[in-house]
């Protein structure tokens, strides 16, 4: 527990798996594919080819697979790159773009091929490449989330949107695995309440829908059973779930979360909102969570003050 080891990752979980180490959740963002450039000979991410760089995401998550308890489940971040072609008047500058995430260690622009099978300007498509390959390898590909950045950099493009998005896949080792779907429970909308707060028993029969003009037979009323043959009924255990109006509802799949400026040597932190719901869902007080592409340590920092609010509850 509490504990960063430096090295290869896969050197790493290789010898906590030796030592029968077992963890709860892991929650991570690999380097993107040939998106930024460490310093450092042999990096995961500057693989040649979008295949290279998926077979080396299998051989990590393989290894976070072992790593796992067998309720266990892992949340990925990845963002996409597109195929790049030369710039007129730059010379020649052939390699990948994202635009909101290019950086190098030494500030550059580094010159990488392109994929000769891509046209250029194509999206690689890099997070659904990855997120394929790790479901034929066994993993349970069991949910795409949509980080949404309201702050995202501006891009300077003018044939397609702006990127504002970003994918985190929600993936589990075995079919049933541990989900504290109450911790992540998120407040009703406003229009819940009005939509629930109807005197449905008088929109019985109503033709108001569609401007009367309802094609399939009169209303039938909401959130009550309906009988072909006896109408409509009562619906006690309805009625009693209704007496008190809901303030919470299941945590959706668009999760929006501003990114955060560091001044470290990291050109892409998690913001801490973003990974909070993951190990709160995802993990008990007193689990150990593993983030095997560390960075500047936001997983570890999330998961000790939530670990410590939990303990003091």
């Amino acid at each position: 527990m509490n504990k960063v080891f430096f090295g290869d990752c896969r050197d790493t979980m290789r010898d906590l798996i030796a030592q029968g180490v077992k963890v709860q959740m892991c929650v991570t963002s690999p380097p993107y594919f040939g998106l930024r450039d460490y310093g450092h000979a042999g990096q995961l991410g500057l693989e040649a080819t979008p295949a290279e760089f998926v077979a080396a995401m299998v051989e990590v998550f393989a290894l976070v697979r072992e790593l796992l308890a067998d309720d266990g489940v892992l949340w990925l971040n990845l963002g996409d790159s597109y195929n790049a072609a030369g710039r007129t008047g730059h010379g020649t500058r052939q390699g990948f773009k994202q635009g909101t995430n290019r950086a190098s260690a030494e500030k550059a622009d580094n010159c990488r091929p392109s994929v000769e099978t891509l046209k250029p300007k194509d999206l690689i498509g890099i997070p659904w490449r990855v997120a394929f390959a790790l479901q034929a390898a066994g993993w349970y590909l069991r949910q795409d989330i949509i980080w949404h950045k309201p702050n995202p950099m501006p891009e300077s493009v003018t044939d397609r949107c702006t990127k504002a998005h970003e994918y985190l896949f929600l993936l589990s080792k075995s079919e049933r695995y541990y989900f504290d779907q109450k911790a992540i429970l998120e407040p009703v909308s406003p229009n819940t309440h009005a939509r629930l707060s109807q005197n449905v028993q008088e929109q019985i029969g109503s033709e108001r829908a569609n401007g009367g003009a309802k094609t399939n037979g009169n209303m039938k009323v909401v959130g009550r059973k309906f009988d072909p043959g006896a109408g409509n009924k009562n619906n006690p255990s309805f009625d009693a779930a209704m007496a008190i109006m809901p303030d919470e509802r299941n945590k959706r799949s668009v999760w929006t979360v501003p990114t955060q400026p560091y001044s470290g040597a990291h050109f892409a932190t998690f913001p801490p909102a973003l990974i909070e719901p993951c190990i709160l869902a995802g993990s008990r007080s007193g689990d150990t969570v593993l983030d095997c592409f560390f960075g500047s340590g936001t997983t570890g920092e999330v998961a000790g003050n939530l670990g410590a609010q939990l303990d003091r509850l």
